[in-house]
């Protein structure tokens, strides 16, 4: 619902808010002008013989700047900045607690490629466009489709061609934002670019840079240094059972108190001494951190205890055996560099250290072992087994976000019909199992496009394509692979999985491998997923179903689980 509310207040809580602030949630707000100002309504009933409110021209507000997108391409200012003055309407689009380095890497991203300086177009890829996909990515929905479906005729009318120089015009005197590294910076007005000022600039983001791996360092001793504490403790405790069970046998016929009450007293006297006396007293550092992961990791078992479990391949490698089979594999074939980031991997995936072990330019390390075609074909199935696992991790996401421009793991997955079958198994297992938690799962579903091999691809075509690949292969090992997808695609929250042709495809691809002998396995994972989908796009499922095929009804009997999926399938069929 539109906010009617003071732009001033708005603008003074945008610039107060912290930029650089990631783990705190942040406001994410549209910024509605009316480029006519006023104009449209007095003259679209004679122009066009219709009422129109305005010509829109919207922008996104988040992390305390504006940003907005022009034939000058992607910019960004403070809020209310640019040369249209205050928005006539402020609608609060959600929250994102989304880290701003991450947000940074992808708004840059966005601006060297789809809305690239020059890409503009006023009807087919302008500002409503670019803050329809930035709202997509940061709360995950879209800004209001008036907005979005204002018809192509009202804006090739005359009042449609006045608006063109307007919007140039605004492109151009706001310019509004230079870029500096990755950092959008707001413009010196009349005044000539200075070398310090960009230096300065970069030399604060690398700071922060920094302050965020120390913090994530620091976070990593105190955990263990809350291990040692409770190794302590359990050690001391087992020393105390086993004197208890020592003294128990000899003095079981005392009238005196008995051990374990002894014990228990003393115990309390030790945790009061250690305390300073006060049983209450203020926790240890590591405690308190214990105490807030803690609090963490069950606000994240709640949330997934309220979704149906992905399917995931946990127990199908042994993890030390990969690791030194994919050493020996690269012996010899390594820089001192990549030899780095292999220990890295190590750290990472056997010492089960965090994923701050892993440096900035992991990812190319990944990308010469995936693409370098004088490595053997074992070495890319031995890495991706061990990603495999590693799409397990808790902190995985940070590792994907790693690859927000380079898309080194998703170029690669995406050409799978052209890897060996040997590689492509891993390289499904890795995708499924990247659905076990939550913001990896959503990593996967990312609409945002990127230009590789002269088309347009993102993220949830690359799962799209693996998963359909996968069910509809030969190969009863990838199809576990595809079902295993497909069934995780379809149990996301309905409101994330809003593409219908998404939806269309995967039915397809299910229809298609209903044909075949399914296992009970994978038939129920594919017989929820179609039940789920029809949930999704309530007409076109429905009716590719009843045209190709075949009927649900066919697999009934085989399982009371299966069943339940088919009494659902077929009431949308009705």
């Amino acid at each position: 619902m539109i906010r009617f509310i003071s732009f001033e207040e708005r603008k003074r809580d945008a610039i107060n808010r912290m930029e650089d602030d990631d783990e705190l949630g942040t406001k994410v707000e549209l910024y509605i002008y009316d480029l006519t100002k006023g104009a449209a309504t007095l003259m679209a009933p004679i122009l066009i013989g219709r009422h129109l409110d305005g010509i829109w021209h919207t922008s996104i507000v988040a992390y305390g700047r504006e940003y907005f997108y022009g034939p000058t391409g992607v910019q960004s200012i403070r809020p209310g900045g640019t040369p249209l003055g205050e928005p006539l309407k402020i609608e609060t689009l959600g929250q994102t607690f989304l880290p701003y380095s991450v947000f940074l890497e992808y708004i840059n991203g966005l601006g060297t490629s789809k809305f690239a300086p020059g890409s503009y177009h006023l009807l087919r890829l302008n500002c409503n466009c670019f803050s329809d996909e930035v709202s997509n990515f940061l709360v995950g929905s879209g800004i209001p489709k008036y907005i979005l479906d204002l018809p192509e005729e009202i804006l090739n009318t005359k009042i449609g061609q006045a608006l063109a120089p307007l919007i140039e015009t605004l492109a151009s005197h706001s310019s509004a934002g230079f870029t500096v590294g990755h950092r959008f910076v707001e413009p010196r007005i009349q005044r000539e670019l200075s070398p310090d000022y960009q230096l300065l600039n970069t030399e604060i983001e690398e700071a922060r840079l920094n302050s965020i791996a120390l913090e994530e360092r620091r976070n990593v001793l105190n955990e263990k240094l809350a291990k040692k504490e409770r190794k302590k403790k359990k050690k001391k405790k087992d020393k105390k059972d086993k004197k208890i069970e020592q003294q128990s046998g000899s003095e079981s016929n005392s009238t005196g108190p008995s051990n374990y009450e002894t014990m228990a007293e003393s115990e309390v006297v030790e945790i009061q001494s250690s305390n300073g006396g006060d049983i209450g007293a203020e926790m240890m550092p590591s405690e308190r951190v214990l105490q807030m992961e803690a609090e963490e990791r069950r606000e994240v078992e709640e949330k997934k205890r309220q979704r149906d479990p992905p399917i995931v391949f946990k127990d199908d490698i042994n993890l030390t055996k990969e690791f030194e089979s994919l050493g020996n594999i690269l012996d010899g074939k390594l820089n001192d560099t990549e030899l780095t980031n292999l220990d890295e991997l190590r750290q990472y995936v056997i010492e089960n250290e965090g994923s701050w072990a892993l440096g900035d330019n992991f990812l190319n390390f990944i990308g010469r072992i995936l693409y370098d075609k004088t490595l053997q074909s074992e070495a890319r199935v031995k890495l991706l087994n061990i990603l495999g696992y590693a799409a397990l991790k808790d902190d995985v996401i940070l590792l994907l976000h790693q690859d927000r421009r380079e898309h080194i793991l998703m170029n690669y997955a995406f050409d799978i019909d052209r890897h060996p079958i040997e590689e492509q198994l891993p390289l499904a297992q890795f995708m499924a199992n990247m659905f076990e938690n939550l913001s990896s799962s959503e990593w996967l579903l990312y609409i945002s496009e990127w230009q590789y091999n002269n088309q347009g691809i993102s993220n949830i075509r690359v799962t799209t394509k693996v998963s359909v690949h996968t069910l509809l292969s030969e190969s009863s090992a990838l199809q576990e692979r595809g079902a295993a997808i497909i069934h995780n695609l379809a149990c996301k929250e309905v409101k994330t999985v809003v593409f219908d042709d998404v939806a269309v495809e995967l039915t397809m691809a299910i229809l298609q491998y209903f044909n075949g002998s399914p296992s009970e396995e994978q038939l129920y994972a594919c017989m929820k997923s179609l039940a789920r989908f029809t949930q999704i796009s309530g007409q076109e499922v429905p009716q590719l179903i009843q045209m190709i095929g075949p009927e649900p009804k066919k697999f009934r009997g085989i399982s009371q689980r299966i069943d339940e999926m088919v009494d659902l399938v077929s009431k949308k069929l009705r």
